[in-house]
């Protein structure tokens, strides 16, 4: 380094160069000759070696830069690309960055995010899961979905905000958010039948958190819940990737009377090998193979496959991303249990007596289901 550089800890093990007067190429070269330097570097531990990478991000300080809080941002964005890519790697900030961009605006989601979670600023969203058959007798069921409130009360949709969740870590906080409140939803709603529920989603990351059950079954507790009426979603991808604690989790709310619908079935690459580890109620057809089966004869015999092989394991069947009615007779006619999507139920504010208008008996009178997709009679 020059005298005239400055070099700071930024905190745990993140740190700070500021190269006065230095043209963008040389500070690359700089940034190089560190990576390269620490990259050699050995230390011994209880008589093992060890290596150390260090992954760096450059940025100039421009006109264009904006505040030194927003500098910081992008050089950071462009750190976190350098991981992306494999770490032990210097990445280069330009304007026309897409990856660095993304990165940012992810950073900026995250925060914001944070934010709402503490100011209590996230809405509950509702979108039914219908029966397809009018003669099954099955239950309708209801998947919960979250929107967040963002500046001048905008209402934010979850791939703006859920991607920067996953990346940063704070999905087990948004799924706690969506448990509770749900919870404390259905602790004002009068007894209804335990054919129905409502499906939450978790994440992988909530799996793989040690804390996540314990606090599940603190809030059936406190709130007096039935379990009965509640459905948890895990996709086959997060299950798969945790799957000794995603059975044993799974194993564990099943006991207690939880429902568990597999999420995305189809995506992953040893599907049908997997799921008989996995004790789950329902099967949901990722909507993938769904959105295009009628054009899509491979789409097609996909959905018929999981569709037969959920049945003869005794599962029921759920297809996502339903839009049109067309589809629908189609998935009637191989026998899929139930529909999801825009073409049975736009999503809604999840309020105190939607579920009474779903299935609930709130004067003493019953109340009749909504009218199913297909059937005949």
């Amino acid at each position: 380094m020059r005298s005239s550089d400055s070099l700071g800890r930024l905190g745990g093990d993140e740190f700070g160069l500021l190269l006065e007067n230095c043209p963008l190429d040389k500070a690359a070269e700089m940034a190089e000759m560190l990576r390269s330097t620490v990259a050699q570097f050995r230390f011994m531990w209880e008589n093992k070696p060890f290596d150390v990478g260090v992954s760096i991000g450059v940025a100039p300080i421009t006109a264009d830069s904006g505040t030194a809080a927003q500098l910081l941002s992008t050089v950071d964005a462009a750190c976190y690309v350098a991981k992306d890519k494999g770490r032990n790697q210097v990445h280069i900030f330009e304007p026309d960055d897409k990856e660095t961009m993304q990165r940012t605006g992810e950073m900026s989601w995250s925060q914001q995010l944070s934010q709402a979670i503490q100011e209590d600023r996230l809405l509950l969203y509702v979108q039914k899961i219908l029966p397809l058959d009018a003669h099954s007798g099955l239950k309708p069921h209801l998947e919960i979905l979250v929107r967040m409130v963002g500046e001048a009360g905008r209402l934010v949709p979850p791939m703006s905000f859920i991607p920067a969740a996953e990346r940063y870590g704070m999905m087990p906080a948004l799924d706690r958010w969506v448990i509770r409140n749900v919870l404390a939803r259905l602790s004002r709603r009068p007894a209804v039948s335990v054919d129905s529920s409502c499906a939450i989603n978790l994440s992988g990351q909530s799996l793989g958190d040690k804390a996540m059950l314990p606090y599940i079954l603190a809030q059936f507790e406190q709130t007096g819940v039935p379990p009965q009426h509640v459905c948890f979603e895990i996709t086959e991808t997060a299950a798969v990737a945790n799957l000794r604690a995603a059975a044993e989790f799974i194993q564990t709310l099943r006991e207690l009377g939880c429902h568990f619908s597999l999420d995305d079935f189809g995506s992953g690459m040893s599907s049908f090998g997997y799921l008989r580890q996995l004790n789950v109620d329902y099967l949901k057809i990722d909507g993938a193979f769904v959105r295009n089966m009628r054009e899509d004869a491979t789409d097609r015999a996909m959905v018929e496959a999981i569709n037969n092989i959920g049945h003869v394991m005794g599962l029921r069947t759920v297809a996502e991303y339903v839009e049109d009615t067309a589809t629908a007779e189609l998935l009637f006619g191989m026998g899929v249990d139930y529909a999801q999507g825009y073409a049975i139920h736009r999503p809604e504010p999840l309020t105190d007596d939607f579920i009474l208008r779903l299935d609930g008996r709130p004067s003493g009178a019953a109340r009749p289901l909504p009218v199913p997709v297909c059937g005949n009679g």
